[in-house]
């Protein structure tokens, strides 16, 4: 089995069922030592130019997206799962790709890439789980592709990627699934919202450590490129100008756990936050 051609066929793949049952054999074949990495000539990556959803979901702009308003109700919890669905679904394609297209690196990036992959998938199917338990499903709402453009604007750099999708978009996840199960945590008890928190708690415990992962190879992008880390800040605001202009509720536990440094932190949140 070759590595990269697997990759790009289960990054080419246009519902989940098929990826997902696609990405599993590979990967149990892979943790085998059944899978050849030869390098590949990087020019020669494909740059996708829709993402692998767009044929099952109807792509929005971001404002366009459904809001997650009363989570009391059968159709804001549908909303805001669906949403985690997409997240969780884009960040199997974003793992892969990382695999895919950075090629001739130690062999523990790809371990941690298509571990987390792995990850990514067993969340995804935790999460649509819970949508069909409410008569719904992923592709049911429109979704945006915020997640694909970060992933194909940065596909010239592993400094830029490992910056802007681990270190910048997952761990802003960190973020906002703290801050969703502290909202959760104030409604009355019910089944399913229990539900829901259990499942957001997993996949919040399981997201630090592939921020971490990110931590670790953008410290090792860097190195390669004789960058100082400090140079996450330029990358993040040539992409997302403004971003560091406004303070802004970090997990501060979670992301220190991550790799970031009190420093980092502080810049980030426009305080001092430890």
């Amino acid at each position: 089995m070759h590595f990269h051609q697997s990759l790009l066929s289960i990054l080419q793949c246009t519902t989940p069922t098929s990826k997902i049952e696609q990405f599993k054999a590979f990967y149990r074949c892979y943790c085998d030592d059944s899978v050849t990495i030869a390098r590949m000539d990087v020019s020669s990556a494909v740059v996708f130019e829709r993402p692998s959803y767009a044929s099952f979901c109807s792509v929005v702009s971001p404002q366009a997206v459904p809001k997650r308003r009363n989570l009391q109700s059968p159709q804001g919890q549908i909303a805001l799962l669906h949403a985690v669905a997409h997240i969780e679904y884009s960040a199997i394609d974003l793992a892969l790709d990382a695999a895919y297209r950075f090629s001739g690196l130690p062999r523990a990036f790809y371990d941690d890439w298509l571990q987390v992959a792995d990850d990514e998938v067993r969340h995804f199917e935790m999460i649509e789980g819970l949508l069909k338990r409410l008569g719904s499903g992923y592709g049911a709402l429109c979704v945006h592709d915020a997640l694909f453009e970060a992933s194909m604007r940065t596909a010239h750099s592993l400094s830029h990627r490992m910056a802007v999708v681990p270190r910048y978009l997952e761990a802003g996840g960190l973020d906002a699934n703290e801050q969703i199960l502290q909202r959760l945590s104030r409604l009355p008890h019910d089944a399913m919202l229990q539900s829901i928190k259990e499942a957001l708690e997993v996949i919040l415990r399981e997201e630090i450590e592939h921020v971490a992962k990110g931590d670790r190879w953008f410290a090792f992008a860097c190195a390669q490129e004789g960058i100082d880390k400090e140079a996450y800040f330029e990358i993040i605001d040539h992409y997302y100008p403004t971003t560091f202009e406004r303070k802004r509720t970090l997990n501060t536990a979670a992301r220190l756990e991550a790799g970031f440094t009190c420093k980092e932190l502080s810049r980030i949140a426009l305080e001092p936050v430890c």
